[in-house]
């Protein structure tokens, strides 16, 4: 006899069904299994071990062979423990096999037969409701499963609870899905004292999910200023939060089952690595760009950071999405997120003062670690000066994040009814997003407007990217406007945050 369970593995954020194939025979006693198992799944054996004796079953001293079939896919991670142990109990009748032919099951044993939680559980009840079947795993993933829709969920605190489950004699109630508190609480607009015309730029980003770019000297107020990003951000759409917490789940960060409608703002340290940015590792985990999904990746200090992880950005920022290729095969993640930056305008920080004592050499030499191609793809390039004295004693502007999040959620509900309207774009969500030949027929400006970015194009050599960002711009300018067609005003404002060089020709040579 063989018993089966249904599990999965993962590739990315695609589900591989796998099967869980266990037969009990004759022979010398041994404990098998094979189907391409690593070192987590191949010691899940003397975890179900421990944990059937924990419900006072010892394995039958015959030969046990477990197969993960298809056989030809590795498998990874702690979650075939539970599977496997179903596996066994069916194979030495303890529970009917049948009963669970119907359900996709993972979780991780202790040894005392405790359920924890695992990674990837949303994508497993996605699939499982995809085909109409259930779904067992540890009651601590319960909620994140519940958020699958219409299917039935047995999230059980151990393993004697289901196999009290599944013969009728305790009844395990199914779970809610639940979401979480917001993290930008507390962060408000109004905090940021002086600062107007790169409070305005925030907007400008907020409302068309433009990249900004931040220079200034130290305490200027750059990372306050980003914090604050979320709190003007318009909440995750129901597909987005879905999207971003299938990808949460099988980065394993989905530990309380929780999903959010925030908008993910993720910073990492600048001595981050390349796999650690992009994706990638022994598993091809998804990086900070994908666990930003959605959301803002802000990267403070971006000098510092590693100059191949950051020209490793140029292409998730144009397609939305990285591929990690390995020896193994290739891993697709998306990586749909608005690139935040913010960098001092020479090393020691002081060359807007004048009291930068290598000046130009310093400022020439720390701006060069950032490649134009590179800058090409940010759309906002802001000077953020030192804020003076007499600005920090004045009270709290009256205008704070409240504000500021309405006139943004009033043009991005413009862009989403443009963007309905249009039968072959409705991937794009944003002016962000939208391609060249999208932006003719949406962005291209009164004839006033069009002279003046030929001339500026011309002039300023502006690559076929910026030309494009330009525009892109300008539309977000006249829906923050409420204007249908983009005017002189909202290009020539656009321009205004191109850096077209660096701020290095007044400083005298000596």
């Amino acid at each position: 006899m063989v018993a089966r369970v249904r599990t999965v593995a993962f590739h990315g954020v695609e589900v591989i069904e796998v099967e869980t194939q266990v037969t009990i025979v004759s022979g010398l006693p041994a404990f098998t299994v094979v189907g391409l198992p690593d070192k987590a799944v191949a010691e899940s054996r003397e975890r179900v071990r421990a944990a059937l004796a924990a419900l006072g079953l010892a394995l039958p001293p015959k030969r046990i062979t477990v197969n993960l079939a298809p056989a030809d896919v590795a498998k990874e991670g702690s979650h075939f423990d539970l599977p496997i142990a179903l596996g066994l109990l069916a194979a030495m009748d303890v529970l009917p096999s049948d009963e669970l032919g119907s359900y996709t099951v993972l979780g991780e044993l202790a040894l005392d037969g405790s359920l924890t939680n695992v990674a990837g559980v949303l994508l497993a009840a996605l699939a499982a409701a995809t085909r109409g079947g259930g779904v067992i795993c540890p009651a601590a993933c319960g909620g994140e499963a519940a958020w699958a829709g219409e299917v039935e969920i047995i999230a059980a605190p151990n393993l004697l609870a289901i196999v009290n489950h599944v013969k009728g004699t305790q009844l395990l109630p199914p779970p809610e899905a639940r979401l979480a508190a917001s993290r930008s609480a507390g962060f408000d607009l109004r905090d940021v004292k002086g600062q107007e015309s790169a409070k305005r730029a925030l907007e400008i980003a907020a409302a068309g999910g433009h990249n900004l770019l931040m220079i200034g000297p130290p305490g200027a107020g750059k990372s306050m200023l980003a914090a604050r990003l979320p709190g003007i951000l318009p909440p995750l759409e129901p597909r987005e939060a879905l999207e971003l917490g299938m990808i949460q789940s099988v980065a394993g960060g989905l530990r309380s089952g929780e999903l959010t409608r925030e908008r993910p703002f993720r910073d990492p340290h600048h001595s981050a690595s390349l796999p650690a940015l992009v994706g990638g590792g022994p598993r091809a985990r998804p990086g900070e760009i994908s666990l930003a999904h959605r959301g803002v990746l802000f990267l403070d200090e971006l000098p510092e950071f590693n100059r191949a992880a950051l020209e490793a950005l140029r292409q998730p920022l144009e397609t939305g999405h990285v591929s990690i290729a390995r020896a193994q095969g290739h891993v697709t993640y998306p990586a749909r997120f608005q690139l935040v930056a913010a960098m001092n305008p020479c090393r020691c920080g002081h060359f807007a003062e004048s009291a930068c004592g290598r000046a130009p050499r310093c400022a020439e030499d720390y701006q060069a670690r950032l490649s134009g191609p590179l800058l090409d793809r940010i759309d906002l390039h802001i000077d953020v000066p030192a804020v003076p004295s007499g600005d920090l004693a004045l009270p709290p502007p009256a205008e704070g994040s409240a504000a500021v999040a309405r006139r943004v959620a009033t043009a991005r509900d413009r862009q989403a009814a443009r963007y309905a309207a249009l039968p072959a774009q409705g991937r794009i969500r944003t002016n962000a997003e939208a391609d060249g030949a999208l932006l003719d027929e949406i962005a291209s400006p009164e004839a006033g407007g069009r002279a003046l970015l030929a001339r500026a194009a011309e002039r300023l050599r502006l690559s076929a990217r910026g030309y494009h960002r330009v525009l892109r711009v300008a539309r977000t300018l006249a829906d923050l406007d409420g204007s249908s067609s983009v005017g002189r005003r909202h290009v020539a404002e656009a321009l205004s945050y191109r850096r077209l060089a660096t701020p290095l020709e007044s400083v005298p040579r000596s």
